[in-house]
């Protein structure tokens, strides 16, 4: 069974969306713009236990916290889920409530012939939801699940029960969270679920609670307590008939079979011994951070080989875990799993990916959330695209804005000088990682707009630094970014040698020179303390050039003050910061602008 195609509307900061995925799924995008919110919005719909909580839904699950209906609409939290490739059992659980849904167009066929359904694109299909809303009357928040199709005589609904979930077999990990109980009995956890797959049902709770109970705390006379609990009992005896408070004793606890299921838990060595030369064990939520979420994770692999036909949905997999790790256990979940669906801001989880199944996510101010598929960069094959995948291209995927450079030498300096202008100045300039904005090199002019046109259609902000170009060329680029900079001269070497402060630029040759890091090649032009400003200026853009791509020409741009760098890279670096700052002020002030007109619209 597979997730093909989710709905959600009104439902936490998402207004409207509709998400299409193609199997095994990486949600990307920058914080907050909605990913842990599809995995909750699945999970009301397909968890079995989900709807076990109370209340189901608060006032915060809808969108913008309106949840009271109004005379021109109902608030209502609407989540549906089209889900194919059944198994020959579900589609005879499922048999009347069975749509077909072609792979190829992205839709449901309505009403199709019986030799439609033949066709290798269509499959069978389940269509469910989930509403939940206010009860004004009971005064409580209140939410279902529901087969989409088809209605009764009355208009309404089949309910999809607990039962038919299962059926289903989803499993949302919220990996910090779940990880301090997955190895308890508590109704829900990883252990409980792997004893339920297996069909194992541990008869221990009356022998474990019967021997509690006879378990006698501090009887011993010499500790006192035994003593004050005897002139208990004599108080009591004064005012009530004395067989009422008759041999009062301390014991463990009045627990339940609910309460064993929560305390119990597995204990794991710590690799250190006692005074007394025993292996010191500790309940499993002490381990470290990294231990648990890949134990965690080892638990859904035998879930994963137990049941077979399952769903998970994961947030973050990578916390607390190292590289090699994260590579292993993806790749170990999604072989075992029908569908794997995670949320991953780490580069090696998102290179185990194809392309086509990375979901790029934006949500605008509105709550309109568009998802796109990443595919593949222009003129990058498939090869080049994963051996450069986590210099070039991660980065900017998981970003909201990205910042195009002509070639590896802008990619070193302007981040640097960014960084560089922050710290001398904070009130007029941040650094680009403040900002948000991704770094990524064409490596050639010519596949700046192209960049900038595959970045655009997955929702970036792009902007874009390159050399003096032709006519064309410029207009090629200014289509397709967002925010061109043009510098006036060819060549970033010559823009830095011919714009700099010759101080600086003298300042730093000579220190090349006194550290023995001059170039033996350029020997009979090393620069000294008479050398003339054309001369320098000649022999720095050939040194430059020589090391191009080394990082020398981001060296010498750090060691400058504001007035010493180039006036291109300062005015470049000061309109982006103005850009991305000023809207952001833009966005708070209308915020805050309709904020005050609501608040004036309803005085109560």
């Amino acid at each position: 069974m597979k997730i093909v195609k989710l709905s959600i509307s009104n439902f936490r900061g998402i207004k409207e969306t509709k998400i299409y995925f193609n199997g095994h799924t990486a949600l990307v995008g920058d914080n907050n713009t909605g990913k842990s919110t599809i995995l909750e919005a699945i999970d009301l719909v397909l968890g079995p236990e989900r709807l076990s909580r109370h209340p189901i839904i608060d006032e915060h699950d809808f969108f913008a916290g309106e949840y009271v209906s109004s005379k021109e609409r109902q608030s209502i939290i609407k989540i549906e889920l089209i889900v194919c490739n059944l198994n020959a059992e579900q589609q005879r659980h499922f048999n009347n409530h069975i749509e077909w849904w072609n792979i190829e167009s992205n839709e449901l066929i309505s009403n199709p012939p019986p030799e439609s359904t033949e066709d290798d694109n269509v499959y069978p299909a389940l269509r469910v939801q989930f509403q939940g809303y206010y009860d004004e009357n009971d005064d409580d928040f209140k939410g279902d699940t529901f087969f989409s199709s088809p209605h009764l005589e009355d208009g309404s609904l089949s309910r999809f029960y607990n039962n038919d979930k299962r059926k289903c077999g989803f499993l949302f990990l919220r990996t910090l969270r779940t990880g301090s109980r997955a190895l308890s009995l508590e109704h829900g956890s990883l252990l409980d679920i792997i004893l339920r797959i297996n069909d194992i049902r541990p008869k221990m709770w009356e022998d474990v609670l019967e021997k509690l109970r006879d378990v006698q705390v501090a009887d011993k006379p010499e500790i006192g307590i035994t003593e004050i609990l005897t002139s208990v009992q004599n108080a009591i005896r004064k005012i009530v008939p004395s067989e009422w408070a008759k041999n009062p004793k301390l014991l463990v606890s009045n627990m339940t079979r609910m309460h064993l299921r929560k305390i119990l838990t597995v204990f794991m060595s710590t690799g250190v011994k006692t005074s007394k030369g025993k292996d010191y064990a500790a309940p499993f939520q002490y381990q470290g951070t990294g231990t648990i979420n890949t134990l965690v994770l080892a638990l859904l692999s035998i879930i994963a080989e137990n049941k077979q036909n399952v769903i998970f949905a994961m947030e973050e997999p990578e916390i607390a875990i190292p590289p090699y790790t994260q590579k292993r256990v993806i790749t170990n979940v999604i072989d075992k799993s029908s569908q794997a669906i995670f949320t991953s801001h780490s580069p090696y989880v998102l290179e185990e990916f194809n392309p086509k199944n990375i979901l790029v996510v934006q949500r605008n101010n509105e709550g309109y959330m568009t998802v796109v598929a990443a595919q593949y960069p222009p003129a990058i094959k498939p090869k080049k695209y994963k051996e450069e995948f986590r210099k070039r291209f991660c980065e900017a995927l998981l970003s909201r804005r990205v910042l195009i450079t002509e070639g590896r030498t802008e990619y070193d300096s302007f981040p640097v000088c960014a960084r560089k202008l922050s710290k001398m100045n904070s009130e007029l300039y941040n650094s680009f990682e403040a900002l948000g904005i991704a770094v990524i090199s064409a490596e050639t002019d010519s596949q700046i707009a192209p960049l900038g046109k595959f970045l655009k259609e997955l929702g970036k902000e792009v902007f874009a630094v390159f050399d003096k170009q032709t006519s064309d060329d410029l207009a090629e680029i200014e289509s397709n970014v967002d925010y061109p900079f043009e510098a006036q001269e060819k060549g970033f070497e010559n823009m830095v040698t011919n714009g700099i402060d010759i101080k600086a630029l003298r300042r730093y040759a000579l220190s090349l020179v006194n550290d023995g890091l001059w170039p033996t090649h350029l020997s009979e032009n090393t620069p000294n303390d008479i050398m003339g400003e054309e001369e320098l200026k000649g022999i720095m853009k050939t040194f430059l050039k020589a090391r191009k791509g080394s990082g020398e020409a981001a060296e010498l741009l750090t060691q400058c003050t504001e007035e010493e760098m180039p006036q291109f890279i300062v005015d470049t670096i000061k309109e982006v910061n103005n850009l991305v700052v000023n809207r952001s002020d833009d966005s708070s002030r209308e915020a805050e602008k309709d904020s005050t007109e609501e608040t004036d619209l309803n005085p109560d």
